[in-house]
């Protein structure tokens, strides 16, 4: 061992036997570990968290605030009225036999000629809820008018089965008043009647 050159001091000169001479650190638990692994678990989860939150609000997806409560509007509905100069046509929606049938003679006995009445079997057996169709806003009154008469139904807007004008033919097929009734699963056996 090479010898130094510095002047001897006191710490040179450590009497033997006195054990440990100095600063010593004790030995860590192992339990200190598993303490600072779960710290950090907990930490990166709530980060995750808020930065979850934070792009949810940043892009408006939800808000601090609640939202107003909505203002009630009240809708103009046409008033219902019964008119039969109108021709119907009455389609069973459901699986069930003869409530075509049925739904026409209950048409008829409300003061529709018979023969402005016919009947036929929808596409689907599934149809839901009863529902008048009619072509144009004119005719609004009159598909609520037979809605109600026929003890309640829905009401829609549209050219399903509507007549068309035939360009061949004088006669302008597709003025004439249609209203088309698709029976649903409400008035199938085992559902309670409107």
């Amino acid at each position: 061992m090479p010898r130094t050159t510095f002047p001897r001091d006191r710490f040179d000169e450590i009497p033997a036997g006195t054990g440990r001479v100095g600063a010593h650190r004790a030995e860590r638990p192992r339990s200190r570990s598993w303490l600072v692994f779960l710290w950090a678990a907990l930490a990166t989860v709530v980060l995750v968290i808020v930065g979850i939150f934070g792009v949810l609000l940043a892009s408006g997806r939800i808000s601090p605030a609640s939202d107003p409560a909505p203002t009630p509007t009240v809708a103009e509905t046409t008033p219902a009225a019964v008119d039969t100069s109108y021709t119907v046509v009455v389609l069973n929606g459901t699986a069930e036999e003869g409530l075509a049938g049925n739904l026409r003679d209950r048409i008829v006995a409300l003061g529709w000629p018979g023969d402005s009445v016919q009947t036929g079997d929808s596409d689907t057996t599934d149809f839901a809820t009863t529902t008048v169709y009619y072509r144009a806003p004119k005719d609004e009154a009159a598909a609520r008018g037979l809605a109600e008469a026929i003890g309640g139904a829905s009401v829609a807007e549209s050219d399903f089965l509507q007549p068309t004008d035939d360009p061949d033919t004088a006669d302008d097929e597709g003025a004439e008043k249609r209203l088309i009734v698709v029976i649903g699963l409400d008035r199938a056996a085992g559902q309670p009647s409107s």
